[in-house]
């Protein structure tokens, strides 16, 4: 009874302003944007991956009543302890309507706002994958067939059309995807790089299947498996710093298709066995095997397993994992950063972690040791060789890599994480994709402290402080031993910004950002502004972002970099099934050197991205159009322009302008 009556206040407080527009979901684009804006390390996303991911999700919601951790981890801008509060609500007391994520204290109204396209209420129990004796699988292939979402899409691009003299700078893209119900899914892709020809395609395809008995996953072709802290085995996906402050050890995903065509995942299959006794206690036993090029004439197997054991709030794994190459792994000897990076045939990476949730705080930590060669001194290069077959003679050296942090809730509306990290000159691991400064694991040692405010009403503040340090040479950072820090202040106001809002009405925000960051010796500071508003299809959008780099040593003592764009856009219904919608910016910018460059994320066509480094002294615009032909046919256009100075692409050996054009064609059935 008490339940009812607390949904009938929210409802009571909610439901007039939803009078007439009840149905409309928030933007998917802004939901991209709000993630872009979060991220502070823009290497570190496979952004095709992640737009691919909620795409699936924005079309294929999530039942918030019959999801997973796995499921709800795929939606990165939640916390762990926020997925954790979703999952324990709907066990209790099953969600009646999404107006009770409010109900949910760790929920604030702009996380809702952004978790509504994804998620959706079913009262019943998913029906289970039909099995059948006696027919192969046992899938009725037209009644699975007919019953699933069909997409083709075709892209045609023109890159940097003006750099392609007497060559063609088209770019081209075919992707097919079947989905039946997030449990079948197959797809396949075929492109072709500007300026190649047919010798140049590229191509790739993936298989997943879901919840079939016992099987809990199965995938081939292109797949991406995250254990654990991303020690041994994670996906590209990885943000160590973000706006985010409190996802920084988030959890796994396990084992998943990859769809993304630039990105790097794995290509074979893997499987995931799943018993379990009851809500709480579970067994997950994965293994997969990938092989794929490391170089033109080097071929590389990976060969894994883990197992996940969850009890109530306790969660441990152990993985492993054995990379064997068709030829020795030798890198580049000449350069001092790589000394410790791995040589030779066999590489074993093995780890454990754990992670324990006991409501106001959560802890999570992983152990991994990975094998690794020690030279032997005075030596050529380094090595010492074997004058029999010539070959270097290496000792074996395990290296050491140790993640471990906990996250605070003293209060409602106050989050509080630490997390210290420690990977030893000797731990190399390619596949590990961790928190750490650098994109590649190993020697670094480091501390993290992050918090976050949600207590006043529209206000929002967050920010972190790490420091780390080097003991050795690290990529662009030829000085050693080096120690660096990066800290980050943000606050954000948003007025109206409740579930009203996200049914027509207008809705703000404007945030401030302040951020400092030293490594190598080289420090920069830079902030950035932007005030969003949005009212009935319309969206403006101001942003500002400047920076200074000191450079005592050079002629030029302190630099600037400066970027000052609008963005307009409307999204006009035409009839049902239809639309017609456009984006449009114009911006100028003036950074001079390329340590002052700054990233700019931009809306392209489906499924695709674009993130230039405006670099000089120019203006760049864009014009995005998107017109649903009928409800199974959408068009979508784009087309670029950068237009440097003069006086500058003169100086610097560039082209005044440079001009890309992207036109994406989508059958949905």
């Amino acid at each position: 009874m008490k339940r009812q009556i607390r949904i009938i206040l929210v409802l009571l407080f909610i439901l007039p302003s939803f009078q007439g527009r009840a149905g409309v979901r928030p933007n998917l684009d802004e939901v991209v944007l709000d993630i872009y804006n979060a991220v502070t390390e823009l290497g570190e996303i496979d952004y095709e991956q992640l737009q691919s991911d909620l795409y699936v999700l924005h079309e294929s919601p999530i039942d918030l009543n019959h999801t997973s951790e796995e499921e709800l981890s795929q939606l990165h801008f939640l916390s762990p302890r926020q997925i954790d509060d979703i999952l324990l609500y709907a066990d209790k007391h099953p969600f009646e309507s999404l107006y009770e994520l409010r109900m949910i204290q760790s929920l604030a109204d702009y996380e809702i706002r952004d978790l509504l396209p994804f998620v959706t209420i079913n009262q019943t129990s998913p029906s289970s994958l039909p099995f059948r004796e006696g027919s192969g699988l046992g899938l009725p292939a037209k009644d699975v067939f007919r019953n699933a979402k069909h997409e083709l899409i075709t892209r045609i691009d023109a890159r940097n059309i003006e750099s392609f003299e007497g060559t063609d700078p088209m770019y081209i893209q075919t992707r097919y995807r079947f989905d039946y119900q997030r449990r079948v899914i197959f797809g396949a892709q075929l492109r072709r790089p500007a300026g190649g020809d047919a010798r140049s395609l590229q191509y790739g395809g993936y298989l997943q299947l879901r919840d079939i008995g016992h099987l809990h996953t199965l995938v081939a072709g292109n797949f991406q498996a995250s254990f654990g802290q991303g020690l041994v085995l994670a996906p590209v996906f990885r943000s160590s710093r973000s706006s985010y402050v409190t996802s920084v050890g988030q959890t796994t995903e396990g084992l998943r298709y990859y769809s993304s065509v630039d990105g790097e995942g794995l290509h074979g299959a893997g499987a995931t066995l799943r018993w379990e006794w009851n809500k709480s206690t579970r067994l997950d036993v994965s293994a997969l095997y990938s092989l794929q090029r490391a170089n033109d004439s080097t071929w590389h197997h990976l060969v894994g397993a883990n197992i996940t054991v969850s009890h109530k709030r306790l969660q441990v794994q152990l993985t492993a994992i054995e990379n064997i190459w068709s030829d020795s792994i030798r890198p580049y000897r000449n350069a001092a950063y790589n000394q410790h990076y791995f040589r030779g045939y066999n590489q074993a990476v093995v780890g454990a972690s754990a992670r324990y949730n006991h409501g106001w705080f959560d802890a999570f930590a992983e152990i991994a040791t990975a094998q690794n060669y020690k030279r032997s001194e005075g030596a050529l290069n380094g090595e010492a060789i074997n004058p029999i077959n010539g070959e270097a003679i290496n000792s074996p050296r395990w290296g050491l890599g140790v993640l471990a942090g906990s996250r605070f809730y003293p209060t409602s509306g106050v989050s509080l994480i630490a997390l210290y990290r420690y990977y030893s000159p000797y731990f190399d691991n390619a596949l590990g994709y961790a928190f750490s400064e650098t994109s590649r694991l190993g020697d670094e040692n480091g501390g993290y402290l992050g918090f976050e405010i949600t207590r006043l009403k529209n206000w929002r503040f967050w920010g972190y402080g790490d420091i780390f340090y080097f003991s050795g040479p690290k990529y662009g950072i030829p000085q050693y031993p080096s120690l660096g820090y990066d800290a980050l202040f943000e606050m954000q106001y948003a007025w109206r910004n409740n579930l009203s809002s996200l049914q027509g009405g207008d809705e703000g925000r404007l945030a401030f950002r302040l951020r400092a960051k030293e490594k190598g010796g080289k420090a920069t500071y830079s902030t950035r502004a932007w005030l969003d508003y949005r009212n009935n299809g319309w969206s403006l959008r101001t942003n500002i972002d400047a920076n200074l780099t000191p450079n005592p040593l050079n002629t030029n003592p302190l630099t600037y970099g400066i970027s000052i764009f609008q963005d307009v856009s409307y999204s006009l219904p035409l009839r049902e099934g239809r639309g017609l919608g456009f984006r449009l910016r114009l911006q100028w910018f003036d950074a001079r050197e390329w340590d002052n460059r700054i990233y700019c994320y931009e809306y392209d066509v489906l499924y695709a991205y674009s993130i230039p480094a405006v670099y000089g002294l120019g203006g760049r615009a864009y014009l995005c159009l998107r017109w649903q032909i009928i409800p199974q046919l959408t068009l979508y256009f784009r087309a670029s322009e950068t237009i440097y100075a003069k006086q500058w692409a003169a100086s610097h050996s560039r082209p005044i302008t440079r001009t890309d054009l992207h036109l994406l064609l989508r059958a949905k059935l």
